[in-house]
């Protein structure tokens, strides 16, 4: 079969910008926006425009190479990566990316700064796409073993950890267009994801494109479908994973890996390389972003849900310990989620600092 084309960053050739598409309008609307200076790449990351921990990153690489094709001057290549880097806490692709684009820039003269940068963010992108293809075959290999004669697998994601959230075939949702690629039945339970719905408004989207079976379920609902026995694996994406496992993903990730080991139904977080924090030891030293009362208190965007002058508190993602989860899917393969360093040994010593 051949895939929906809806890559979500494009670049424009011989132009010093790229193409998004503004993830807020869907699903209603597809609208693509040009990000010709690094205050809109930086402004795209906050408002959402772009989300999903890979795509974040490769964002911000390419922001920096736009700032530094109309100045490359030290002063401008700092601001740049100051600007960009406080656009998000959580996600950690951002500062690796950010990093990295710096790093192979920071040495060489004014004149090759924004070539190399735009070079060094083109391998970034292609990089996540060959991340992504490998995750889905590591996590095929598990949907393998859960498929049985005629019965389709049944798989519960949340949020959005698929092609709009990334350069490829998407981190969570991998496995699963691989396994309806090659004929093997599966059906999605979608969660909604509150307070933003990317799990309604995006994943929805994306398995509906592709032609995969998918249920859109409210996030309470989860627990009830896994104590059912309606749930045979849980699939989820990551936005920064510690060294010893401890998984920070988008709010609600943690309830469902508690029902889960409940349930006794397999829960695994899809996570490419760059978004391991091998820097911190354990989750608990991640920073959660806090966003706007607005998203809890208007989630259609008009009439208020609570009286006003309502408090309200809005951390956008949560952390699952790692002895909660059944396994890490890695471009590398499928670890335990205390066993990172088996797959990644070289990274190893960064742990802790």
């Amino acid at each position: 079969m051949t895939d929906p084309d809806f890559r979500p960053l494009r670049t424009l050739p011989g132009q010093a910008a790229v193409e998004i598409v503004d993830q807020t309008q869907l699903p209603h609307r597809w609208v693509t926006i040009r990000l010709s200076t690094v205050t809109e790449a930086a402004h795209a990351i906050r408002a959402m425009q772009v989300r999903g921990a890979p795509l974040i990153g490769a964002t911000a690489a390419y922001g920096l190479a736009i700032a530094l094709a109309s100045d490359s001057a030290d002063a401008n290549l700092d601001a740049a990566h100051a600007l960009l880097l406080e656009t998000r806490p959580t996600a950690v692709n951002l500062r690796w990316a950010l990093d990295r684009c710096r790093s192979a820039v920071l040495a060489l003269p004014s004149s090759e700064r924004a070539a190399v940068a735009w070079r060094e963010a083109d391998a970034i992108a292609a990089e996540d796409a060959a991340a992504n293809r490998a995750i889905g075959e590591h996590g095929l290999a598990l949907i393998k073993e859960l498929a049985e004669d005629g019965r389709p697998t049944q798989i519960m994601t949340h949020c959005n950890a698929g092609a709009l959230a990334t350069l490829g075939l998407g981190t969570a949702t991998a496995p699963i267009y691989l396994a309806h690629r090659a004929g093997i039945p599966v059906h999605v339970w979608v969660s909604e994801t509150r307070p933003r719905l990317q799990g309604a408004r995006l994943t929805a989207w994306e398995l509906r494109a592709h032609g995969v079976p998918h249920t859109l379920i409210v996030d309470a609902a989860s627990a009830p479908l896994m104590r059912q026995g309606r749930v045979d694996i849980v699939l989820v994406g990551a936005d920064r994973v510690a060294a010893n496992g401890d998984v920070c993903n988008k709010i609600g990730t943690y309830e469902k890996a508690l029902a889960a080991r409940e349930a006794g139904v397999p829960i695994y977080a899809a996570v490419p390389s760059p978004t391991i924090d091998w820097t911190l030891g354990g989750g608990e030293r991640i920073p959660i972003e806090e966003r706007g009362a607005d998203e809890v208190l208007l989630p259609a965007g008009d009439e208020a849900i609570a009286p006003s002058g309502t408090a309200v508190a809005n951390p956008a993602f949560d952390v699952t310990p790692a002895r909660l989860l059944t396994g890490l899917i890695t471009e590398r393969g499928v670890c335990a989620p205390d066993a990172l360093a088996s797959l990644f040994p070289k990274k190893t010593g960064a742990a802790g600092r």
